[in-house]
């Protein structure tokens, strides 16, 4: 998903925040808990039912997969012991039944969704903007990369990294700035980090989350 940012023309408009549920799901209503080899599912799915799964599959092992949908399809074809942990619209599709519902460790488990469109959204005082950094792997880099926020007083509230998929540059940050970029002090810290960087693909800024 971070390359398909980095390639779209679109701009990150928006972010929402919605509520997550998981529920184990099987392809015979009937198999009992204790008999389930293996589960399916995203590996952040999986982290967030860690404790569930502890206490009720600690049997099973763990597999994660691209998607909680791929899941879903790999547990629906197969006649083994299986389970995925996926949401309610996953289930019908692939022909599986739901034992165990709402198995998230944190029952206000949400995930964020960032809204990508033609639309470049205006500042409304109370912004956030993403941005995708690639850098080189040397002593330094990050602090270098990092240092012109403490500059400007510009708060980070998001920061991930990778290696890269390329050979154009070592590692791939993927950086949330609180403030718009057509603010000044968000402007220079955008191009002091251009220059201590390979490459900055800015995603776009957008105002912070809506709760759903």
């Amino acid at each position: 998903i971070l390359d398909q940012m980095v390639d779209t023309p679109l701009q990150a408009c928006g972010e929402v925040m919605l509520p997550i549920h998981h529920q184990l799901l099987v392809r015979d209503a009937s198999l009992p808990l204790s008999e389930i080899t293996q589960v399916y599912s995203h590996s952040q799915s999986l982290g967030q039912c860690h404790h569930w799964l502890d206490a009720h599959l600690p049997q099973a092992r763990r597999i994660p997969v691209t998607s909680n949908s791929e899941a879903a399809r790999l547990v629906g074809n197969s006649s083994e012991a299986w389970a995925a942990i996926a949401g309610d619209l996953a289930a019908e599709p692939y022909g599986l039944y739901a034992v165990a519902r709402h198995i998230e460790d944190q029952v206000d488990n949400t995930t964020r969704f960032l809204v990508f469109g033609h639309l470049v959204a205006q500042p409304s005082g109370k912004d956030k903007t993403s941005l995708v950094v690639g850098v080189e792997n040397r002593p330094g880099a990050i602090h270098a990369l990092l240092t012109p926020l403490a500059e400007e007083g510009v708060s980070m509230s998001r920061l991930e990294s990778r290696p890269a998929r390329t050979h154009l540059w070592s590692y791939v940050f993927y950086i949330d700035l609180e403030g718009h970029q057509s603010e000044e002090r968000v402007a220079r810290v955008l191009q002091e980090i251009k220059k201590n960087s390979i490459f900055v693909k800015v995603l776009g800024s957008y105002p912070v989350t809506v709760s759903i």
